[in-house]
């Protein structure tokens, strides 16, 4: 029996924590049921610990048909994932291009405070630009020299490492902060972000939080 998956995530506009793990099941090609539950509540926590016994989203059940494991992290989520489906190529098969790929992606996943917390994902929203203080122009000018240098020696495909991979999940909330505040990059990052947001699945994602903003929810 094939294991099934559920993935527990927050509302799609805001929670890009959620989007990260999300793209990369979907790039697994598995299908798998989904579970929204909306943040920013009085019992948002209450709710995922309900469900999850987490304190916070995404959440990864994987039931086997024996037990149901659970993962949580978005970080770990996309590693789950990399082994259960080698396949999906979601870290890069050179050795070199993988650590750096698993670099980068550790740093999106531990850093870069002044860019996430002036900058908060809206995904479905246009917004003007805050000003920009040096500890956030200091995080785009980082993040685009990861990118410049990833698309320089790996780009075949198009994307950061040539095959979508983990690295652009990781990068992806970033994509769409940038095109809500219109933070302007040079060509070839630009065209990376494009590319990165005509992607199926982010416009899957793109239609539900439009859904989202639509009925109130966020």
């Amino acid at each position: 029996m094939a294991a099934r998956y559920r993935l527990i995530i927050g509302t799609k506009n805001w929670s890009s924590w959620s989007l990260r793990p999300w793209l990369a099941l979907r790039a697994t090609g598995e299908a798998f049921d989904e579970t929204v539950i909306s943040l920013r509540q009085p019992d948002s926590r209450a709710a995922i610990r309900e469900l999850t016994g987490c304190d916070m989203v995404p959440v990864l059940q994987i039931d086997t048909g024996q037990t149901v494991e659970t993962v949580f992290d978005s970080l770990a989520i996309c590693e789950t994932l990399a082994e259960r489906h080698p396949d999906a190529h979601l870290w890069p098969a050179s050795p070199e291009a993988r650590a750096e790929a698993r670099s980068i992606s550790a740093a999106m996943h531990s850093g870069f405070m002044a860019l996430r917390s002036n900058l908060s994902m809206e995904f479905a929203r246009r917004l003007p630009m805050p000003e920009l203080t040096p500890d956030i122009s200091e995080d785009i000018a980082r993040i685009g020299r990861f990118w410049r240098h990833a698309l320089a020696h790996r780009a075949e495909g198009g994307f950061l490492f040539g095959h979508f991979s983990i690295a652009d999940c990781m990068y992806a909330p970033v994509v769409s902060r940038f095109r809500t505040y219109g933070v302007a990059l040079e060509p070839e990052l630009q065209a990376y972000c494009d590319r990165v947001f005509e992607l199926p699945a982010m416009q899957d994602w793109l239609k539900a939080s439009e859904r989202e903003v639509a009925e109130g929810l966020c």
